[in-house]
C-alpha cells in the first residue's frame, strides 16, 4: 500500500494491494441494546465504503464477499515519509515501523446497493444482481461488541480520538481462510453440548471393546430382505457375486431369472470358505433370490428407469451389501477400484429400499463431491430429491443447478409445467373450470374427476364370473386416450389382456405421479420468502443431501436450529478428513429422548494414500492430528471390505503401487479393452523414469523457503508435452504433475511462454501438484520429482502411491534417479521403474491414435534422447520441418487451420493406417517379435552381429525401394513462401499424403551425428539448396577441405598405420542430410582430418564402442556406443572417404550453378533458415547444445523453444548461456 504522511498530517497511499483497499467512508449505523446481565451492546453494525476501481477479476473477488466472511479494519499512521517493506528490519517491532496503530476484526453481513438496501442471497440473485453506476461499494459489517465497548471506555477515560473514526485500510482474507471462525464456533458448541453418539458405534469411537461390534454381522437385524434394484446385470452375475453362499432362486424358469432381484439373507449366517472345498460338517448359508418386474411407469420414453451398467465384483457387492445393512461399514479402496461407483450404488439402493429415510453425503473436496453427484444423476433417482449444499456446485459438469437456490427454481418451474399437464388433462376430459390454478385445486380435480374415472374403468374391464377376458375392452373403455395422444402409438398392442392392463396401469401411474409431485410442491405456494422455501427444501423435500465436511462444520448451528434430520451418512475420501471433521457430520441433528436416529455410517477411503493436511508441525507429529478417524478404525482392527480389482491403469502401471496392498488385481476390461491392448504412440515404453542431470550446472534451487524448483526437469516436462502434441495427443488427455508448488508455477510459466499462444500446442488438462491431484486421473501423466539434494516429502510412501496411480495409459517421470532409488521407502517402486532405460526412448514416426499392439516391439525409428537440450532441439526442428513442408506445398494463404489440430509424420499415409488396423483386428501382427531393434539389441553383447546384419538388410531394402534417390542427387526445391514473423499464430494440418520422405523411416540416432534427429527425414520438397548469398568464403573453405580429402598426403613412416575405415555405405550419403547441409558442416570444421573423420563416420570423443556398450545399461549411455560395434562389422576401406568427397564436390557445383541461374531470373530468394546444432566444447560438462542460426535475407521467426524461464524471470537462451559457462541464470 506504501502509506505516506503528508506535511498536513494526512495519510495517503501510493501503492496498491489485491487484498486491501483504502477506506473511503466509515460509519456506525446501529448499536444494539445491552442484554440483561451484560455490559456490552448486543450488536454493532457499521458501513464501510471502498473504491473498487481496479481489474474486473479483482473487483469480482471483492463483490463476492459472502455473509460471515471475516475482514479487518486497520489504522495506519506512518512515521516515515514513505514506508515500504524494504524499510522493515527484524530488530524493531513491525507495527512501530509500519505505523500500525489499531486492528479490529469484523464480519461481513452483506453488500449494499446504491439505495442503501442490503443485497440478500436468494434464488436468482446472481442473475438479478443490481447495477452500479460508480466504483464505490459499501459493505455492512458486524463489529465485536466487547471490543467496541472497550474502545469507547478508553476514549472517554483518556480523551483520545475515537478508534473507529481512524480506520483507513479495509483488509480481506482468502475465501478458504474464512472458515476458521465458523469451525471454531462449532467445535466450542460441541464441547458444551451433550452429544449422544449412537449406541452401536459408541465403544468403537472411544477405542475399546470388540472392534467388530458395529459390523452388520454382529448387530441385530430386523430386515433380511433387500431390493438390489439394478445392482446385478444377470442371474450369473448374482451367483458370481456371492461365492460364499449357496444361491437358490424361487423361480426355476431361466427365462424369468432376469433382474431386478430381491435377495433374502439368513438370520444366522454361516459362510462358506472363500477358497477350497466345502467341509462336510458345514452347511452353507442359503440366500433366496426372487426376480420381479418393475411396475410400468408410463408410455413415454422418459418414464423408463435409468439402470446401472457396471458389473460389480464380489468384493464390491460385499461393500454394497454391508452398506445397505444398519451399522458401520468400512470400505478400503485402492486407486481405481471403483470407490465412487460403490458409494453411488449404496445411495441408490438405500433410496429405493427405504424411501422415508434421508441420506447425507460428505466429502473432503468439492471436486470429489461433484464427481459423486454427477454419477448419482445417472441413476434412477428423482431429481427433485437431490440437493447439493456449498459453493462448489458451479463446477458440476451439467447445465442443471443442484444448489439450494437452483433446486427452489427447479421446483417452482416444475410446478408450472405440471400444472400445464393438469390443464391438458382437464381439457381432454372436458371438465369445466380452472382446476390448474394452484396445487390445491389440482388435488381436488384428481380426487373427484380423475380417480373416479379410473375406478369406473377398472370395474368395466374386470370380467364377471365365468366370462372370458375381453382384450378390446381395455382399449375401448380407456378414459385417457386424448391425453396420451402425444405418446408413442399404438398405445395398446391388442395381443394380450394382461399386457394391455399393465400398459393402462402404467398410464394411470404416470398421471398419479403428476399429482403426487404437485402435492409435495403445495408448500412452496404458501411460503413466499426465498429462505423459507430453501429451509423447507432442506428439511422436508430433499432425500439425498450432499456437502463438504467444511460446510458441515460451518453450518452445524443452522442445521440444528432448523431441525435437520437424516438417517444415513456416507463419507467419501474419509482417509483425508480430520477426525473432528468426521465427527461433526454425525452430530448435525438433535437427539430425541437421548436417542440418535442415525442408522448407518459408511466410511470409504484409502489409508495408504495422503492423510489430512496439518500445517502446524507440532500438531501433526506430536498430537497425531494427521490421523483420520478412518485410519484409526483400521488400526483398531475394525472389519473392512478391501476392494481388490482396479480398472484404471495398465497392469504394468498398476505394479508400481500394488505392492502397498495385500491383493490388488485388474478388472476384466483392463485385459480386453482395445485402448489397453495398444502401446502409447511415439513411445517405446508405457512408463519410464528419465534421469535428469544438472542443467547449466544447477539442479534444484529454492528462491523462497520451501519453494523448490528445478529448471531442467521443468523444461524437460514441457518439451515432452510439446512432443506429444506434435504426435497428435489431445491436450485434455495430458496432465503435468510436480511434488512442489514452486515447480508447478515454473512449469506454468514455461507453458505460458511456449505453448499458450500457439494453437498447435495449447495447454495440458491440468498442471498441479500431486497432493491436489489425489482422487483424479488422466490418460497420460508427466511427473517431475524436483529434488536433487534430498528426497524431501516424497519419502512418505503415501504420496508416492498417489503419484504413481494417477495415470491410466502412460507415466513418464523426470527425476534424479540415483537419489530416489537409494531411498529405502521408495525402492520397491523405483526397482520397477529402473527396469527400463533411464534415457527417454521415442518412436517419432508413430502418431496418435494408438495402433501398435503393446506386445509388438518397435522395429525402427527409435530415438534415444540424451538430455533435455536434445529433446528441445528435436521438437524445435520437427515443428519447423512440418510447418515449412506444409507452407511449401500449399502456400501460406491456402492454409486454413483450426486450434488443436496436429501434424502426423508425412509418411504415415491413410493406406498404412488402414492396413495396420486391419492386421491388428485380424490378429496378423505377431504378438512378440525378436528384439532386432538395434538400440535394444546393442544392450546384449552376443547380439551385435545380428544388429549389423539388420542394418545392412534395411539399407538393401531401402536401396531397392528408392534407387533413384540414392544414385541421382536431388534437385533443389523452389523457394518456399515467407513465414510470418514472431511465434507461429496458426496450428498445423496433416501433411498431404502423396508426399514421400526422402529416405524412408527415421533411423535411430547414431553417436557420430550431431543432434539433428529429424534432418534425415526432411522431404524432398522442403530441402534447401546451397545459398549463394552466404558468400564464396564458406563454399571455398568446404571446397578446400574436400579437395584435401580427395588428394590425401602420403603417410609418413612415423605415423601409425591407417586403421580400417568405418565409413557407412555410399548410399547413405544422401541419407543423413542434403548436400548443402553437409557443406556447411564441413566448412565449419577445424581441419581436413576432422572432415575426413566426419565423412568416414567417426567423431572425436566417442571412444571405444565396446567399452560403452558394456557400461551401465540403466544409464542409457551404453546405447550410444552401438554404431561403433556396427561399424566394426562393416569393413569398408578408407578410400571410400575420397570417393564421397569427390561426389560431394560434384553435387555442390551442380547445385550452385542451378541456384545461380535461378537467382538471375528472380532477384530475391527466400531461403528456409537452417539450424545447425553442434557440440560446444565450452559446455561439454553440462551437455548443453550450442545452437547457431544461419541467417539469410530475413530473420528466423521466433519459435516455441527460444526462451527459458526460471522463477518467472527470463533466463539466457542456449546461445547466451554458451558465451559464459559460469554466468548465473537470471
Amino acid at each position: 500500500m506504501k502509506p505516506r504522511i503528508t506535511p498536513q498530517g494526512d495519510v495517503i497511499f501510493l501503492g496498491w494491494a489485491r487484498m486491501a483497499q483504502k477506506v473511503q467512508g466509515f460509519s456506525v449505523v446501529e448499536v444494539g441494546k445491552t442484554n440483561v446481565g451484560e455490559s456490552s451492546p448486543s450488536r454493532v453494525r457499521t458501513d464501510v465504503t471502498v473504491n473498487l476501481h481496479m481489474h474486473p477479476d479483482v473487483r469480482m473477488e471483492w463483490e463476492s464477499l459472502r455473509k460471515h466472511d471475516v475482514c479487518f479494519l486497520i489504522t495506519v499512521h506512518p512515521t516515515l515519509s514513505v514506508v515500504t517493506v524494504d524499510d522493515v528490519t527484524e530488530k524493531k517491532n513491525f507495527s512501530e515501523q509500519m505505523g500500525v496503530r489499531y486492528i479490529r476484526g469484523c464480519e461481513i453481513e452483506g453488500m449494499l446497493d446504491e439505495e442503501g438496501k442490503l443485497i440478500e442471497e436468494g434464488p436468482g440473485s446472481a442473475d438479478n444482481k443490481p447495477k452500479f453506476t460508480s466504483n464505490e461499494r459499501t459493505f455492512r459489517v458486524l463489529m465485536d461488541p466487547n471490543q467496541y465497548q472497550l474502545d469507547m471506555n478508553r476514549t472517554l477515560k483518556q480523551s483520545q480520538d475515537e478508534v473507529h473514526t481512524t480506520f483507513n485500510i479495509f483488509l480481506r482474507r482468502k475465501p478458504k481462510e474464512n472458515n476458521f471462525k465458523a469451525v471454531l464456533e462449532t467445535t466450542r458448541e460441541l464441547m458444551n453440548t451433550e452429544c449422544v453418539v449412537p449406541d452401536w458405534i459408541h465403544n468403537i469411537f472411544l477405542g475399546y471393546g470388540d472392534p467388530s461390534d458395529a459390523n452388520y454381522t454382529k448387530l441385530v437385524q430386523t430386515n433380511h430382505t433387500f431390493d438390489f434394484n439394478d445392482t446385478f446385470l444377470s442371474m450369473e452375475h448374482l451367483i458370481q457375486s456371492f461365492p460364499q453362499y449357496q444361491v437358490r432362486c424361487e423361480r426355476e424358469d431361466p427365462d424369468v431369472q432376469v433382474p431386478p432381484f430381491r435377495v433374502t439373507f439368513p438370520s444366522n449366517r454361516k459362510r462358506l470358505p472363500p477358497d477350497g472345498p466345502v467341509p462336510t460338517d458345514l452347511e452353507a448359508d442359503v440366500i433366496t433370490v426372487e426376480p420381479y418386474e418393475k411396475a410400468n411407469r408410463g408410455p413415454y420414453p422418459y418414464n423408463q428407469p435409468k439402470c446401472n451398467s457396471i458389473p460389480f465384483t464380489p468384493t464390491q457387492i460385499e461393500a454394497v451389501t454391508s452398506g445397505m445393512h444398519p451399522g458401520l461399514t468400512m470400505v478400503v479402496g485402492p486407486p481405481g477400484t471403483g470407490k465412487t461407483d460403490v458409494a453411488v450404488q449404496i445411495i441408490s439402493n438405500l433410496y429405493h429400499n427405504f424411501p422415508d429415510q434421508r441420506t447425507l453425503i460428505v466429502t473432503h473436496s468439492n471436486q470429489a463431491l461433484n464427481q459423486l453427484f454427477e454419477k448419482i444423476m445417472c441413476l434412477d433417482i428423482e431429481e427433485r430429491h437431490l440437493l447439493r449444499l456449498g459453493h462448489g456446485e458451479e463446477a458440476l459438469e451439467t447445465e442443471k443447478d443442484f444448489s439450494r437456490f437452483g433446486r427452489v427454481n427447479y421446483i417452482l418451474q416444475l410446478r408450472l409445467d405440471l400444472l400445464e399437464e393438469v390443464k391438458r388433462l382437464q381439457e381432454s376430459l372436458n371438465v369445466p373450470g380452472d382446476v390448474s390454478y394452484t396445487c390445491e385445486t389440482a388435488g381436488h380435480f384428481f380426487l373427484y374427476q380423475v380417480r373416479s374415472r379410473w375406478e369406473k374403468y377398472r370395474t368395466e374391464i374386470k370380467p364377471a364370473d365365468g366370462e372370458q377376458r375381453d382384450v378390446t375392452k381395455v382399449h375401448d373403455c380407456f378414459p385417457f386416450h386424448e391425453y396420451f395422444s402425444n405418446a408413442p402409438q399404438p398405445l395398446f398392442k391388442g395381443v394380450s389382456y394382461e399386457d394391455d392392463v399393465i400398459i393402462a396401469e402404467g398410464c394411470f401411474t404416470h398421471i398419479k405421479r403428476v399429482f403426487e409431485q404437485l402435492n409435495e410442491f403445495r408448500a412452496f405456494e404458501l411460503l413466499r420468502s426465498g429462505m423459507d422455501r430453501i429451509n423447507y427444501l432442506l428439511i422436508k423435500t430433499a432425500k439425498i443431501i450432499a456437502m463438504t465436511c467444511t460446510h458441515a462444520a460451518m453450518k452445524r448451528h443452522s442445521f440444528v436450529e432448523l431441525g435437520f434430520k437424516y438417517d444415513n451418512v456416507i463419507m467419501e475420501e474419509a482417509a483425508q478428513i480430520l477426525e473432528i471433521e468426521t465427527f461433526i457430520p454425525l452430530m448435525l441433528q438433535t437427539t430425541e429422548d437421548n436417542f440418535n436416529r442415525l442408522k448407518r455410517v459408511i466410511l470409504i477411503g484409502d489409508h495408504n494414500q495422503l492423510p489430512p493436511v496439518i500445517k502446524n508441525m507440532a500438531f501433526q507429529k506430536f498430537s497425531n492430528m494427521e490421523q483420520s478417524m478412518f485410519t484409526r478404525f483400521i488400526r483398531l482392527g475394525v472389519p473392512a471390505v478391501h476392494l481388490d480389482a482396479q480398472g484404471r491403469a495398465r497392469p504394468f502401471l498398476r505394479q508400481l503401487y500394488s505392492w502397498r496392498y495385500e491383493k490388488l488385481g485388474d478388472l476384466p476390461h483392463i485385459l480386453d479393452s482395445q485402448e489397453y491392448k495398444c502401446a502409447n504412440p511415439g513411445f517405446c515404453f508405457d512408463f519410464q523414469v528419465v534421469n535428469v542431470e544438472d542443467f547449466n550446472g544447477r539442479g534444484e534451487h529454492e528462491p523462497n523457503p520451501y519453494f523448490y524448483q528445478n529448471l531442467g526437469e521443468a523444461e524437460f516436462s514441457v518439451a515432452l508435452f510439446m512432443y506429444m502434441r506434435l504426435q497428435g495427443y489431445p491436450p485434455d488427455k495430458i496432465t503435468i504433475l510436480s511434488t512442489y508448488n514452486g515447480q508447478k508455477h515454473l512449469i506454468r510459466d514455461i507453458l505460458r511462454q511456449r505453448c499458450a499462444d500457439n494453437p498447435a500446442f495449447g495447454l495440458p488438462d491440468k498442471v498441479t501438484t500431486v497432493d491436489r491431484y489425489q482422487g483424479q486421473q488422466n490418460d497420460y501423466i508427466i511427473l517431475s520429482l524436483v529434488r536433487t539434494k534430498a528426497v524431501g516429502h516424497l519419502r512418505d510412501v503415501r504420496r508416492l502411491v498417489v503419484a504413481m496411480s494417477r495415470a491410466r495409459l502412460g507415466l513418464y517421470v523426470f527425476a534424479r534417479v540415483g537419489l530416489f532409488q537409494n531411498c529405502f521407502e521408495l525402492s520397491p517402486a523405483f526397482r520397477l521403474l529402473t527396469r527400463h532405460p533411464l534415457a527417454l526412448h521415442l518412436c517419432p514416426m508413430e502418431c496418435y491414435p494408438p495402433l501398435r499392439p503393446i506386445t509388438y516391439t518397435p522395429q525402427n525409428s527409435v530415438l534415444v534422447i540424451r538430455d533435455m537440450p536434445h529433446l528441445a532441439s528435436f521438437v524445435y526442428d520437427e515443428y519447423n520441418r512440418r510447418i515449412n513442408a506444409l507452407t511449401a506445398k500449399l502456400g501460406r494463404d491456402n492454409v486454413l487451420l483450426e486450434p488443436g489440430t496436429s501434424l502426423p509424420p508425412e509418411d504415415l499415409t491413410e493406406e498404412t493406417i488402414e492396413m495396420y488396423q486391419m492386421q491388428l483386428e485380424e490378429g496378423e501382427l505377431p504378438p512378440e517379435e525378436p528384439e532386432i531393434n538395434p538400440i535394444i539389441a546393442a544392450r546384449v553383447d552376443d547380439s551385435l552381429t545380428e544388429t549389423a546384419r539388420t542394418i545392412l538388410e534395411s539399407l538393401r531394402q531401402y536401396q531397392d525401394k528408392f534407387p533413384e534417390e540414392l544414385d541421382d542427387p536431388p534437385s533443389p526445391a523452389p523457394p518456399s513462401p515467407n513465414l510470418p514473423p514472431g511465434p507461429f499464430s496458426f496450428p498445423m494440418l496433416p501433411m498431404l499424403q502423396e508426399q514421400r520422405p526422402l529416405i524412408g523411416p527415421l533411423k535411430f540416432p547414431l553417436p557420430n551425428k550431431d543432434p539433428e534427429p529429424m534432418e534425415a527425414s526432411i522431404s524432398e520438397d522442403s530441402r534447401s539448396p546451397i545459398n549463394p548469398i552466404e558468400g564464396s568464403e564458406l563454399n571455398q573453405k568446404a571446397r578446400e577441405m574436400l579437395e584435401a580429402i580427395d588428394n590425401p598426403k602420403p603417410v609418413l613412416p612415423s605415423e601409425p598405420e591407417p586403421v580400417v575405415s568405418k565409413v557407412r555405405d555410399r548410399s547413405e550419403l544422401g541419407e543423413d542430410m542434403d548436400s548443402g547441409a553437409q557443406v556447411r558442416k564441413i566448412a565449419r570444421m577445424s581441419s581436413p582430418d576432422e572432415a575426413t573423420r566426419y565423412l568416414e563416420g567417426d567423431v572425436p570423443g566417442i571412444g571405444d564402442g565396446l567399452s560403452r556398450v558394456s557400461s551401465d545399461e540403466r544409464t542409457g549411455r551404453g546405447v550410444l556406443g552401438v554404431e561403433d560395434s556396427v561399424k566394426s562389422s562393416l569393413p569398408i576401406v578408407a578410400d571410400r572417404a575420397s570417393e564421397r568427397a569427390a561426389m560431394l564436390l560434384e553435387r555442390m557445383e551442380a547445385q550452385q550453378q542451378e541456384t545461380l541461374a535461378r537467382s538471375a531470373e528472380q532477384r530475391i530468394h527466400v531461403i528456409q533458415p537452417v539450424v545447425v546444432v553442434e557440440p560446444s566444447p565450452l559446455l561439454a560438462d553440462t551437455q548443453t547444445l550450442n545452437i547457431q542460426e544461419i541467417k539469410v535475407e530475413e530473420e528466423v521467426p521466433n519459435t516455441p523453444m527460444d526462451t527459458n524461464y526460471n522463477s518467472g524471470k527470463r533466463t539466457p537462451t542456449m546461445d547466451e548461456s554458451s558465451e559464459s559457462e559460469n554466468e548465473d541464470t537470471k
